[in-house]
């Protein structure tokens, strides 16, 4: 049996390149956005308001359920709760 590492779960579990990047940007966003509710004492109905999705979104979100999020989704609610998002392009080692 070899023995493959990869950077990332992402990496080893996603079928290109692309959507291991796009996982990883998403989980990204979403433990920021996580910590940031926590750290404000948000209730998740009042995430929910702040970011302009539903509780239910918010307890996904919470539950770090990646697959039910798109990026830009993301990107919004984190600027709708007072986040910047930022992103860093780089060439592939």
């Amino acid at each position: 049996m070899s023995e493959h590492r990869f950077d990332s779960i992402w990496d080893a579990i996603e079928s290109t390149p692309g959507e291991a990047e796009n996982m990883k940007l998403r989980s990204e966003l979403m433990i920021a956005l996580k910590a940031h509710i926590e750290a404000k004492g948000w209730t998740q109905t009042e995430a929910a308001k702040r970011m302009g999705v539903t509780q239910p979104r918010v307890s996904d979100l919470m539950r770090g359920k990646v697959q039910v999020f798109a990026l830009d989704a993301l990107v919004n609610a984190a600027s709708a709760a007072g986040l910047s998002v930022k992103l860093d392009v780089r060439a592939v080692a």
